[in-house]
């Protein structure tokens, strides 16, 4: 079997639901129907929507069907490590992006990012505040400290571009996980700055320190959403056996 067959239609379908041209409760095309659309065989079209049952996006029923299950009310996943600019792309809902500072400081100025980057006191880093904005209101600030020796390059195009896209396809290096917390926190003085006046007055952090493939930490994020809008959607399903 060609697997890049089955992704294929695994992407194509998943984008569809999740952009909602097929909705919630709404039933796929038969695989008869996928088999003769995709020029492929049956089990080429079975590979794929087992895939969407297993990320969450369909449920198989017998004399049914594959029953869309994807819930459109998550609009940041914190579950997966996916760039702004890459939600960007799923979404209908479309942000801009304001850079607000990109400045190089002294590691020691910011203790918890020198802890978590595994810095030492005279290292530098840059930390870059970005708005991202709808209809003229920001929605979330997302403030980042990446290691200068690491970034040289850094400017504020890439900055209001996407950073991820950057560092794999211009520096080479591969991003492989992180780890996140999420935290209510009231407003301070320069979240009411850039937020606006809210209310009420708090933000749902998201804090993550982000690894390369050979372990080493480069990026220290905390996404600060409005409170009153943040959703934490995540899709599980329980495995038999074992």
């Amino acid at each position: 079997m060609n697997v890049n067959k089955y992704n294929h239609i695994y992407q194509v379908l998943s984008s569809d639901i999740s952009e909602g041209n097929y909705g919630r409760g709404d039933v796929l095309p038969s695989e008869h129907t996928l088999v003769s659309t995709f020029d492929v065989s049956r089990e080429t079209v079975r590979k794929a929507l087992n895939l969407l049952q297993e990320n969450g996006y369909i449920q198989k029923m017998k004399g049914k069907g594959s029953v869309v299950i994807y819930n459109p009310s998550m609009d940041f996943t914190v579950s997966h490590l996916t760039s702004f600019k890459e939600i960007q792309q799923l979404k209908t809902k479309q942000y801009t992006t304001k850079v607000v500072e990109l400045v190089q400081y002294p590691a020691a100025e910011f203790p918890k990012v020198l802890e978590a980057l595994k810095l030492e006191a005279d290292d530098r880093v840059w930390r870059l505040i970005r708005q991202r904005q709808f209809e003229g209101k920001t929605h979330i600030v997302d403030t980042d400290y990446f290691i200068v020796e690491m970034m040289p390059g850094l400017n504020t195009r890439i900055a209001g571009d996407s950073i991820y896209e950057y560092i794999e396809k211009r520096l080479g290096l591969t991003i492989a996980y992180s780890h996140k917390e999420i935290t209510f926190d009231p407003m301070n003085e320069k979240d009411l700055e850039l937020f606006g006046n809210v209310i009420p007055p708090y933000t749902a952090t998201v804090r993550s320190v982000v690894h390369l493939t050979d372990a080493r930490p480069f990026q220290y994020n905390i996404s600060k959403h409005l409170a009153n809008e943040f959703k934490f959607v995540d899709f599980s399903r329980r495995f038999q056996g074992g």
